[in-house]
């Protein structure tokens, strides 16, 4: 595999357009262009309409579903301006249906979903693709906190989580995957669309 290229890390709270703006314009600075943009910050605090405070419900729809509008808000100009680019959302299968206990995450992915939807009606004449990813399980750090943060141990939660047709979580690998094909030319004709990647957990 051939190794090198170039890589920023750009320090972003997604929940303010200045930083967002500013995000892009360190990009374009260092770069030239964007070509995709991979939204992909997110938060998941575990309660119902009951239980969720002010602070968490509007913390999670600010960084799940405003930071994405606030990003594709600013790269879109460069990409419309370049003749195409490929916006990628990621939702999650609680994008497109319910959850227990995840009132406000629920609705900001359900927004992801449909955010992607219409962006992809006004930008697809432009060159500008967007689609979404809608994760199910994944062994990343934020299913550990979610079985604290809902009081059960470990083994109990993972077993929850492994009872999928495919029988176990899904790797943070076959996300990025799932990503790479719809940046690449691979998925040409894909723009609007939900790719569900969850092991069969909305299917059963």
């Amino acid at each position: 595999m051939e190794q090198g290229g170039k890589a920023v890390f750009i320090r972003t709270d997604v929940r303010k357009a200045r930083e967002c703006s500013r995000a892009v314009d360190e990009t374009l600075a260092a770069f030239g262009r964007v070509d995709i943009l991979f939204n992909n910050a997110g938060v998941f605090y575990p309660h119902t309409a009951l239980e969720c405070s002010e602070e968490e419900w509007d913390l999670q729809i600010d960084i799940n579903l405003k930071g994405t509008f606030l990003m594709s808000k600013f790269a879109l100009p460069g990409m419309i301006a370049q003749g195409g680019g490929v916006i990628i959302n990621n939702s999650s299968g609680w994008g497109i249906v319910g959850g227990d206990k995840a009132v406000a995450y629920c609705a900001s992915k359900g927004g992801v979903v449909l955010l992607t939807k219409a962006m992809a009606v006004d930008h697809g004449r432009q060159g500008v693709r967007v689609n979404c990813i809608c994760p199910g399980d994944v062994d990343t750090p934020m299913l550990p906190e979610d079985a604290k943060l809902r009081g059960l141990d470990w083994r109990t939660y993972i077993e929850g989580c492994a009872n999928r047709p495919l029988g176990r979580v899904g790797t943070a690998d076959e996300i990025a995957r799932a990503a790479l094909f719809l940046a690449s030319d691979d998925s040409s004709f894909m723009t609007g669309a939900t790719l569900v990647v969850d092991g069969g957990g909305t299917a059963d």
